[in-house]
């Protein structure tokens, strides 16, 4: 089943050829309206008028996630503010976030390329879908919304605020047929519906759809078994575009581009060379549609592989094969993209001092939880400092939930216990 097969079904010569048009658009729209792009190509001899194939973008200098926050809070916009409908946020890999802009026709293309999604996992009129992600400055839980809507089915924001209790009780007394949220979520459900003795033949779900974090095999068939569904993955960039940038189809053989939005590359995450056709390598977007938030050769740090061979549901858009390797030290909790360094400058600002620190990532009854270990100095003995450490602690954690609005537990532990955090700073122990 294909939401829009005018394009789904291009040839991979039709799909040049709009790519390449909208391509020199983008390119000269940006130029014209984003002083960091004109400044970048400047620098960097680029001819716009060169650039006549989607190969020879490759020449182009690459953007990072540090540029777009560089232009906070306003000076990536190609559009007057005016134009602009809508505004996401997401964390900046330094200390400023990043703010992106929607024009309604951005806004009309993510509804597009979220049904697009949605239909290739099978979502028809008939469904009643259940989106337990959040509706705040991420753009998650409002794209899946729009396109949930766009092709006909009836939407439940049940928020993933709700309690998991809450969630299973609108699930089935609304008979919730598609659930959306993050695998982590998913597996607190599953959990929750085995404490409640809540048999999911009582349930109507038949598809999990599930993004925001990486997830390996191992989880999918965990989730298969335990919740009875077919479990797709779905692929976004807040920064790209939200939820559709990407998804898998009832195939399950990789997640299918909407290449008439993006072009994605592959490159070495080292030498940012192109890497061999099928190989993996850090995925690279560059988007061809967008007016209000154009982003050219986007660093994702994500790593993958693209794979241009057919697939048997008819779509012709190449399709990547994700890795759950990172290309930097991001990690994702609850949802969430978080760098270690954001983290460490909540607890330097808290603290007043840099102690030795080290995050530790675990699972226990489905529920991932976060640890942030701080080292103490020699010395601590009275009762006035052991107070306020821990008021310094309460302070860590409200500091970090409040910024990166996630939870975490702080704890200080003794003096020379964490020698092998700089070379560890994230121990992740959640199962694969």
């Amino acid at each position: 089943m294909l939401y829009n097969p005018k394009y789904e079904r291009l040839t991979r010569g039709e799909l040049a050829q709009v790519q390449i048009e909208r391509l020199q658009s983008t390119l000269n729209r940006a130029y014209r309206n984003v002083a960091f792009y004109r400044h970048l190509f400047d620098a960097n001899g680029v001819d716009l008028e060169g650039v006549k194939s989607v190969e020879a973008l490759g020449r182009l200098p690459l953007t990072t996630r540090e540029d777009l926050a560089q232009s906070y809070p306003y000076d990536m916009f190609a559009v007057p503010l005016r134009d602009i409908a809508r505004i996401h946020s997401i964390a900046g890999a330094s200390s400023a976030p990043v703010a992106v802009g929607y024009t309604r026709n951005d806004l009309k293309h993510c509804t597009e390329c979220t049904a697009r999604a949605l239909t290739a996992a099978g979502v028809h009129a008939g469904d009643v879908v259940q989106i337990a992600f959040p509706y705040n400055l991420f753009l998650g839980g409002y794209g899946f919304h729009q396109g949930a809507e766009q092709v006909g089915a009836s939407v439940i924001p049940s928020l993933a605020t709700a309690s998991v209790e809450r969630q299973i009780v609108l699930m089935r007394d609304f008979k919730t047929t598609i659930l959306i949220c993050t695998p982590g979520y998913a597996l607190q459900l599953a959990h929750a519906l085995e404490e409640l003795q809540v048999h999911r033949e009582r349930l109507h779900l038949r598809v999990g759809i599930f993004g925001g974090e990486p997830w390996p095999e191992g989880v999918r068939q965990e989730l298969e078994q335990r919740l009875g569904v077919v479990c797709l993955d779905a692929y976004g960039l807040s920064d790209v575009m939200g939820p559709g940038a990407a998804a898998e189809c009832g195939e399950r053989q990789g997640l299918h581009v909407n290449e008439d939005h993006f072009i994605v590359e592959a490159v070495h995450p080292e030498t940012l060379c192109p890497v061999k056709r099928g190989e993996a390598g850090e995925l690279v977007f560059t988007t061809i549609a967008r007016e209000g938030f154009p982003v050219i050769r986007y660093r994702s740090g994500d790593i993958g592989a693209l794979d241009e061979a057919p697939c048997a549901c008819g779509r012709s858009f190449a399709r990547i094969r994700k890795s759950a390797r990172r290309a930097d030290d991001r990690f994702f909790f609850q949802g969430v993209g978080i760098f270690p360094a954001q983290i460490g400058r909540i607890i330097d600002d808290v603290m007043g001092w840099k102690p030795r620190r080290q995050i530790l990532l675990d699972r226990h009854e489905g529920t991932d939880a976060m640890e942030v270990r701080l080292e103490v100095t020699e010395g601590i003995a009275s009762l006035d400092e052991i107070r306020n450490l821990e008021h310094l602690r309460e302070r860590v954690e409200k500091r970090i939930e409040t910024v990166l609005d996630v939870r975490v537990k702080a704890c200080f532990v003794e003096p020379a216990s964490l020698a092998d955090a700089e070379a560890n700073p994230v121990v992740d122990r959640r199962p694969t």
